[in-house]
Protein backbone atom coordinates (compact mmCIF):
# COMPACT_ATOMS: atom_id res chain seq x y z
CA UNK A 1 0.00 0.00 0.00
CA UNK A 2 1.43 3.20 -0.90
CA UNK A 3 1.83 6.13 1.57
CA UNK A 4 0.47 9.64 1.17
CA UNK A 5 2.40 12.72 2.43
CA UNK A 6 -0.79 13.81 4.01
CA UNK A 7 -0.44 10.69 6.43
CA UNK A 8 3.20 10.57 6.11
CA UNK A 9 4.99 13.96 6.37
CA UNK A 10 8.25 13.87 4.89
CA UNK A 11 11.47 14.52 7.42
CA UNK A 12 12.79 17.17 8.46
CA UNK A 13 15.41 18.42 6.09
CA UNK A 14 18.51 20.72 7.52
CA UNK A 15 20.46 22.61 5.02
CA UNK A 16 24.22 23.00 6.12
CA UNK A 17 26.15 24.92 3.72
CA UNK A 18 28.79 26.27 6.34
CA UNK A 19 30.77 25.53 9.21
CA UNK A 20 29.28 27.89 11.23
CA UNK A 21 25.72 26.69 10.31
CA UNK A 22 26.95 23.08 11.62
CA UNK A 23 28.47 24.02 15.01
CA UNK A 24 24.98 25.98 15.70
CA UNK A 25 22.90 22.74 14.45
CA UNK A 26 25.26 20.52 16.50
CA UNK A 27 25.08 22.68 19.86
CA UNK A 28 21.30 22.38 19.38
CA UNK A 29 20.95 19.04 19.01
CA UNK A 30 23.76 18.37 22.22
CA UNK A 31 21.69 20.97 24.47
CA UNK A 32 18.58 19.54 23.63
CA UNK A 33 19.37 15.54 24.06
CA UNK A 34 19.25 13.39 26.93
CA UNK A 35 22.69 13.04 28.17
CA UNK A 36 22.14 9.33 27.89
CA UNK A 37 21.46 8.97 24.32
CA UNK A 38 23.38 10.65 21.43
CA UNK A 39 22.26 13.37 19.49
CA UNK A 40 20.97 12.50 15.82
CA UNK A 41 21.54 13.81 12.93
CA UNK A 42 19.19 12.44 10.94
CA UNK A 43 18.06 15.30 7.98
CA UNK A 44 21.02 17.19 7.93
CA UNK A 45 22.65 17.80 4.49
CA UNK A 46 26.29 18.90 4.96
CA UNK A 47 27.60 20.66 1.84
CA UNK A 48 31.08 21.84 0.92
CA UNK A 49 31.74 21.72 4.84
CA UNK A 50 35.66 21.45 6.37
CA UNK A 51 34.91 19.50 8.93
CA UNK A 52 38.56 18.34 9.61
CA UNK A 53 38.78 20.28 12.81
CA UNK A 54 35.16 18.99 14.31
CA UNK A 55 36.04 15.12 14.76
CA UNK A 56 34.81 15.34 18.43
CA UNK A 57 31.99 16.57 17.68
CA UNK A 58 30.91 14.40 14.74
CA UNK A 59 31.87 11.40 17.38
CA UNK A 60 28.89 12.83 19.49
CA UNK A 61 26.49 12.27 17.33
CA UNK A 62 24.64 9.98 15.81
CA UNK A 63 25.37 9.95 11.78
CA UNK A 64 22.14 7.85 10.70
CA UNK A 65 19.90 9.90 8.24
CA UNK A 66 22.38 12.17 7.34
CA UNK A 67 23.78 13.61 3.84
CA UNK A 68 27.37 14.76 3.27
CA UNK A 69 28.63 15.75 0.15
CA UNK A 70 32.08 17.55 -0.85
CA UNK A 71 32.91 17.69 3.28
CA UNK A 72 36.80 17.16 4.40
CA UNK A 73 36.27 14.75 7.01
CA UNK A 74 39.30 12.64 9.12
CA UNK A 75 39.73 9.11 7.29
CA UNK A 76 38.40 7.39 10.62
CA UNK A 77 35.96 9.71 11.47
CA UNK A 78 34.57 9.25 7.59
CA UNK A 79 34.33 5.37 8.03
CA UNK A 80 32.32 5.99 11.25
CA UNK A 81 29.78 8.22 10.03
CA UNK A 82 29.17 5.67 6.48
CA UNK A 83 28.82 2.80 9.51
CA UNK A 84 26.29 4.44 11.15
CA UNK A 85 24.17 5.22 8.43
CA UNK A 86 25.19 7.94 6.51
CA UNK A 87 25.56 8.76 3.10
CA UNK A 88 28.95 10.02 2.15
CA UNK A 89 29.39 10.88 -1.34
CA UNK A 90 33.19 10.59 -2.70
CA UNK A 91 34.52 12.92 -4.59
CA UNK A 92 34.42 12.13 -8.26
CA UNK A 93 37.71 12.92 -10.24
CA UNK A 94 38.61 14.75 -13.49
CA UNK A 95 35.87 17.11 -13.40
CA UNK A 96 36.51 21.11 -14.25
CA UNK A 97 33.91 21.89 -11.41
CA UNK A 98 32.88 21.13 -8.33
CA UNK A 99 29.73 19.36 -8.12
CA UNK A 100 29.14 20.18 -4.30
CA UNK A 101 30.24 24.17 -4.54
CA UNK A 102 28.78 25.56 -2.29
CA UNK A 103 28.00 29.11 -3.41
CA UNK A 104 26.47 30.60 -6.72
CA UNK A 105 29.39 31.82 -9.46
CA UNK A 106 30.27 35.59 -10.25
CA UNK A 107 31.43 36.63 -13.43
CA UNK A 108 34.98 36.71 -12.29
CA UNK A 109 35.24 33.37 -11.37
CA UNK A 110 33.95 32.09 -14.37
CA UNK A 111 36.17 34.43 -16.31
CA UNK A 112 39.34 33.88 -14.21
CA UNK A 113 42.60 34.44 -16.52
CA UNK A 114 40.58 36.04 -19.36
CA UNK A 115 43.02 39.32 -18.97
CA UNK A 116 46.10 36.72 -20.12
CA UNK A 117 44.50 34.52 -22.54
CA UNK A 118 41.90 33.74 -24.74
CA UNK A 119 38.11 32.74 -23.41
CA UNK A 120 38.41 28.97 -24.48
CA UNK A 121 40.94 28.93 -21.29
CA UNK A 122 38.48 30.16 -18.71
CA UNK A 123 36.93 28.32 -16.52
CA UNK A 124 33.44 28.61 -17.78
CA UNK A 125 34.25 27.48 -21.71
CA UNK A 126 36.17 24.08 -19.70
CA UNK A 127 33.31 23.41 -18.06
CA UNK A 128 31.40 23.87 -21.35
CA UNK A 129 34.04 21.73 -23.21
CA UNK A 130 33.79 18.93 -20.74
CA UNK A 131 30.04 19.19 -20.71
CA UNK A 132 29.43 18.64 -24.42
CA UNK A 133 32.61 16.24 -24.90
CA UNK A 134 34.43 18.43 -27.12
CA UNK A 135 37.73 17.16 -25.36
CA UNK A 136 38.12 14.15 -22.26
CA UNK A 137 35.11 11.89 -23.83
CA UNK A 138 36.60 8.86 -22.63
CA UNK A 139 37.37 11.10 -19.03
CA UNK A 140 34.61 10.37 -17.41
CA UNK A 141 31.68 7.89 -18.40
CA UNK A 142 27.83 8.61 -17.97
CA UNK A 143 26.92 7.40 -14.85
CA UNK A 144 29.39 9.65 -13.47
CA UNK A 145 28.85 12.64 -15.25
CA UNK A 146 25.53 11.93 -14.57
CA UNK A 147 25.97 12.16 -11.04
CA UNK A 148 27.85 14.90 -11.25
CA UNK A 149 26.37 17.38 -12.74
CA UNK A 150 22.96 16.55 -11.24
CA UNK A 151 24.48 17.42 -7.75
CA UNK A 152 25.98 20.00 -9.16
CA UNK A 153 22.64 21.59 -10.45
CA UNK A 154 21.10 20.53 -6.47
CA UNK A 155 23.88 23.01 -4.65
CA UNK A 156 22.86 25.92 -7.13
CA UNK A 157 19.75 25.54 -6.59
CA UNK A 158 20.01 25.15 -3.28
CA UNK A 159 22.11 28.11 -2.77
CA UNK A 160 20.13 30.07 -4.95
CA UNK A 161 16.83 29.76 -2.71
CA UNK A 162 19.25 30.36 -0.12
CA UNK A 163 20.25 33.82 -1.50
CA UNK A 164 16.60 34.86 -2.18
CA UNK A 165 15.31 33.97 1.04
CA UNK A 166 17.75 35.09 3.23
CA UNK A 167 20.48 36.28 1.90
CA UNK A 168 21.67 38.95 -1.31
CA UNK A 169 18.89 38.69 -3.44
CA UNK A 170 16.26 38.90 -0.56
CA UNK A 171 16.15 42.76 0.25
CA UNK A 172 13.17 43.51 -2.99
CA UNK A 173 11.15 41.39 -5.17
CA UNK A 174 12.51 39.56 -8.18
CA UNK A 175 11.56 40.93 -11.52
CA UNK A 176 12.40 38.60 -14.74
CA UNK A 177 13.96 40.42 -18.00
CA UNK A 178 13.05 37.74 -20.81
CA UNK A 179 14.46 38.53 -24.60
CA UNK A 180 16.33 37.82 -27.21
CA UNK A 181 20.43 36.69 -27.27
CA UNK A 182 20.62 37.96 -31.06
CA UNK A 183 20.50 41.68 -30.08
CA UNK A 184 23.61 43.35 -30.90
CA UNK A 185 25.59 45.92 -28.29
CA UNK A 186 25.17 48.89 -29.90
CA UNK A 187 21.48 48.37 -31.19
CA UNK A 188 18.55 50.44 -30.52
CA UNK A 189 17.17 46.81 -29.18
CA UNK A 190 20.21 46.72 -26.63
CA UNK A 191 19.58 49.79 -25.21
CA UNK A 192 16.16 49.88 -24.60
CA UNK A 193 17.06 46.80 -22.47
CA UNK A 194 19.58 47.89 -20.56
CA UNK A 195 17.18 51.23 -20.09
CA UNK A 196 14.88 48.66 -18.14
CA UNK A 197 17.29 46.97 -16.14
CA UNK A 198 18.55 50.22 -14.84
CA UNK A 199 15.09 51.72 -14.33
CA UNK A 200 14.06 48.95 -12.59
CA UNK A 201 17.01 48.28 -10.26
CA UNK A 202 16.21 52.06 -9.49
CA UNK A 203 12.64 51.71 -9.06
CA UNK A 204 13.75 48.99 -6.43
CA UNK A 205 13.56 45.79 -7.31
CA UNK A 206 16.27 42.85 -8.21
CA UNK A 207 16.44 42.01 -12.02
CA UNK A 208 17.00 38.74 -12.87
CA UNK A 209 17.71 37.48 -16.71
CA UNK A 210 18.77 34.08 -18.46
CA UNK A 211 22.32 35.53 -17.76
CA UNK A 212 23.18 35.11 -21.35
CA UNK A 213 23.97 37.67 -23.94
CA UNK A 214 21.75 39.71 -26.14
CA UNK A 215 18.99 41.38 -24.20
CA UNK A 216 20.19 39.46 -21.01
CA UNK A 217 23.22 41.46 -20.66
CA UNK A 218 21.88 44.59 -21.51
CA UNK A 219 19.35 44.18 -18.21
CA UNK A 220 22.11 43.05 -16.07
CA UNK A 221 24.26 45.92 -16.69
CA UNK A 222 21.40 48.32 -16.49
CA UNK A 223 20.69 46.98 -13.48
CA UNK A 224 24.41 46.57 -12.44
CA UNK A 225 24.76 50.15 -12.91
CA UNK A 226 21.01 51.50 -11.42
CA UNK A 227 22.43 53.55 -8.33
CA UNK A 228 24.36 55.73 -10.78
CA UNK A 229 22.91 58.44 -13.36
CA UNK A 230 22.36 57.29 -17.17
CA UNK A 231 24.97 59.23 -18.12
CA UNK A 232 27.25 56.47 -16.67
CA UNK A 233 24.83 53.57 -18.29
CA UNK A 234 25.63 55.85 -21.97
CA UNK A 235 28.99 55.84 -21.14
CA UNK A 236 29.19 51.80 -20.65
CA UNK A 237 26.94 51.64 -23.74
CA UNK A 238 29.62 53.03 -25.35
CA UNK A 239 32.21 51.52 -24.51
CA UNK A 240 30.40 48.20 -25.05
CA UNK A 241 29.48 48.84 -28.96
CA UNK A 242 33.29 48.75 -29.61
CA UNK A 243 32.42 44.70 -29.28
CA UNK A 244 29.12 44.18 -30.85
CA UNK A 245 28.32 40.54 -30.37
CA UNK A 246 30.34 37.35 -28.86
CA UNK A 247 31.03 36.25 -32.93
CA UNK A 248 33.37 35.51 -34.12
CA UNK A 249 35.76 36.84 -30.96
CA UNK A 250 33.93 35.61 -27.50
CA UNK A 251 37.86 36.98 -25.56
CA UNK A 252 36.83 40.35 -27.48
CA UNK A 253 33.55 40.22 -26.32
CA UNK A 254 33.89 39.34 -22.82
CA UNK A 255 37.27 41.54 -22.21
CA UNK A 256 34.95 45.33 -23.16
CA UNK A 257 32.68 44.02 -20.64
CA UNK A 258 35.70 43.44 -18.16
CA UNK A 259 36.73 46.70 -19.02
CA UNK A 260 33.07 48.51 -17.78
CA UNK A 261 33.16 46.44 -14.44
CA UNK A 262 36.78 48.05 -14.02
CA UNK A 263 35.56 51.40 -14.48
CA UNK A 264 32.26 50.85 -12.37
CA UNK A 265 33.83 48.13 -9.79
CA UNK A 266 30.58 47.70 -7.06
CA UNK A 267 27.39 47.52 -8.18
CA UNK A 268 24.04 46.25 -7.28
CA UNK A 269 22.91 43.03 -6.96
CA UNK A 270 21.47 41.34 -9.73
CA UNK A 271 20.36 37.60 -10.55
CA UNK A 272 21.46 35.70 -13.84
CA UNK A 273 20.08 32.12 -14.35
CA UNK A 274 21.95 30.59 -17.71
CA UNK A 275 22.88 27.15 -19.07
CA UNK A 276 25.92 24.90 -20.39
CA UNK A 277 22.72 23.46 -22.09
CA UNK A 278 23.75 26.75 -24.69
CA UNK A 279 27.62 27.05 -23.72
CA UNK A 280 28.07 28.48 -26.90
CA UNK A 281 26.14 31.63 -25.54
CA UNK A 282 28.69 32.97 -22.92
CA UNK A 283 27.59 34.09 -19.90
CA UNK A 284 27.40 38.35 -19.22
CA UNK A 285 29.49 39.44 -16.44
CA UNK A 286 27.15 42.03 -15.25
CA UNK A 287 24.97 39.44 -13.19
CA UNK A 288 26.47 39.98 -9.18
CA UNK A 289 24.86 36.65 -8.67
CA UNK A 290 24.87 33.41 -11.42
CA UNK A 291 23.15 30.55 -10.98
CA UNK A 292 24.38 28.20 -13.84
CA UNK A 293 22.72 25.21 -14.83
CA UNK A 294 23.66 21.86 -16.72
CA UNK A 295 19.90 21.23 -17.34
CA UNK A 296 18.25 23.80 -19.34
CA UNK A 297 15.26 22.30 -18.26
CA UNK A 298 15.36 23.08 -14.56
CA UNK A 299 17.16 26.30 -15.08
CA UNK A 300 14.00 27.91 -17.01
CA UNK A 301 11.62 26.84 -14.19
CA UNK A 302 14.22 28.38 -11.87
CA UNK A 303 14.06 31.40 -13.43
CA UNK A 304 10.25 31.79 -13.90
CA UNK A 305 9.96 30.33 -10.09
CA UNK A 306 12.17 33.14 -8.47
CA UNK A 307 9.97 36.39 -10.45
CA UNK A 308 7.34 36.82 -8.32
CA UNK A 309 7.36 40.65 -8.80
CA UNK A 310 6.44 39.95 -12.70
CA UNK A 311 8.44 39.19 -15.70
CA UNK A 312 8.83 41.52 -18.77
CA UNK A 313 9.08 40.10 -22.07
CA UNK A 314 11.29 41.71 -24.57
CA UNK A 315 11.13 41.04 -28.29
CA UNK A 316 12.89 37.37 -28.89
CA UNK A 317 12.21 34.99 -30.91
CA UNK A 318 11.49 30.80 -29.96
CA UNK A 319 12.86 31.25 -26.40
CA UNK A 320 11.16 34.10 -25.59
CA UNK A 321 8.16 32.35 -27.03
CA UNK A 322 8.47 29.45 -24.70
CA UNK A 323 9.27 31.70 -21.63
CA UNK A 324 5.80 33.50 -22.17
CA UNK A 325 3.63 30.17 -22.23
CA UNK A 326 5.72 28.48 -19.84
CA UNK A 327 4.87 31.25 -17.02
CA UNK A 328 1.60 31.59 -18.77
CA UNK A 329 0.85 27.50 -17.74
CA UNK A 330 2.31 28.31 -14.35
CA UNK A 331 -0.26 31.30 -14.08
CA UNK A 332 -2.94 29.64 -15.73
CA UNK A 333 -3.28 26.63 -13.08
CA UNK A 334 -2.00 28.98 -10.14
CA UNK A 335 -3.51 30.42 -6.78
CA UNK A 336 -4.78 33.48 -7.54
CA UNK A 337 -2.32 34.83 -4.90
CA UNK A 338 0.51 32.96 -7.08
CA UNK A 339 -0.07 35.21 -9.95
CA UNK A 340 2.49 37.46 -11.00
CA UNK A 341 2.54 40.17 -13.89
CA UNK A 342 3.29 39.47 -17.65
CA UNK A 343 4.37 41.98 -20.02
CA UNK A 344 5.04 42.13 -23.09
CA UNK A 345 6.80 45.13 -24.55
CA UNK A 346 6.68 46.04 -28.02
CA UNK A 347 3.32 45.72 -29.81
CA UNK A 348 3.99 45.55 -33.12
CA UNK A 349 6.40 42.35 -32.13
CA UNK A 350 3.93 40.33 -30.20
CA UNK A 351 0.77 41.17 -32.54
CA UNK A 352 2.60 40.83 -35.73
CA UNK A 353 5.76 39.45 -36.29
CA UNK A 354 5.25 36.76 -33.66
CA UNK A 355 1.73 36.84 -32.50
CA UNK A 356 2.33 35.70 -28.91
CA UNK A 357 -0.53 38.16 -27.38
CA UNK A 358 -3.63 37.19 -29.33
CA UNK A 359 -3.22 33.74 -27.45
CA UNK A 360 -2.13 34.59 -24.29
CA UNK A 361 -5.18 36.98 -24.04
CA UNK A 362 -7.08 34.72 -25.27
CA UNK A 363 -5.61 32.22 -22.94
CA UNK A 364 -6.56 34.40 -20.10
CA UNK A 365 -10.26 35.48 -20.66
CA UNK A 366 -12.17 34.46 -17.40
CA UNK A 367 -8.85 33.31 -15.68
CA UNK A 368 -7.44 34.72 -12.45
CA UNK A 369 -4.18 35.61 -14.87
CA UNK A 370 -6.16 38.02 -17.48
CA UNK A 371 -6.33 41.43 -14.91
CA UNK A 372 -2.12 40.86 -14.91
CA UNK A 373 -1.36 40.43 -18.54
CA UNK A 374 -0.07 43.33 -20.15
CA UNK A 375 0.90 44.71 -23.78
CA UNK A 376 3.00 47.94 -24.28
CA UNK A 377 5.05 50.01 -26.11
CA UNK A 378 7.54 51.39 -24.07
CA UNK A 379 9.67 49.59 -21.07
CA UNK A 380 8.99 53.02 -19.25
CA UNK A 381 5.07 51.93 -19.29
CA UNK A 382 6.26 48.14 -18.40
CA UNK A 383 8.14 49.61 -15.06
CA UNK A 384 5.24 51.46 -13.69
CA UNK A 385 2.81 48.78 -14.21
CA UNK A 386 5.24 46.17 -11.91
CA UNK A 387 5.55 49.41 -9.47
CA UNK A 388 1.72 49.42 -9.55
CA UNK A 389 1.56 46.02 -8.46
CA UNK A 390 4.09 45.66 -6.36
CA UNK A 391 3.58 48.55 -4.12
CA UNK A 392 4.58 48.10 -0.67
CA UNK A 393 7.13 45.65 -1.59
CA UNK A 394 9.62 48.38 -3.06
CA UNK A 395 10.88 51.36 -2.33
CA UNK A 396 11.69 55.15 -4.22
CA UNK A 397 10.84 54.70 -7.87
CA UNK A 398 12.92 56.76 -10.46
CA UNK A 399 11.65 57.06 -13.90
CA UNK A 400 13.18 55.41 -17.48
CA UNK A 401 15.10 57.92 -18.93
Amino acid sequence: MNSTPALHPLPRIIEIASLGDFDRHAATALALTDKRLAASMHGWHVQSVDLRARSAVLEKLRSAGSVFMGCDIEGKIERRLRGGGALVFPEIPGLPFDPYRGELYSGSELYAGLDAGSYESVTDARIYAWASHRYGAGAHDALNAALSTTLHDHAIGSRLDSQIRDGALSHAPLVGVMGGHAQERGSAGYERAARLGHALSGAGFIVATGGGPGAMEAANLGAYLGSGSTENLAEALGMLAEEPGFAPSVTRWARAAARVRERWPAGLANLGIPTWFYGHEPPNMFATHIAKYFANATREAVLLKSCPGGIVFLPGAAGTVQEIFQDACENFYGAEGSISPMVLVGIEHWTRTLPAYPLLADLARGRAMEEKIFLVEDAAEAVRILVEFNDGSISGVRGLA
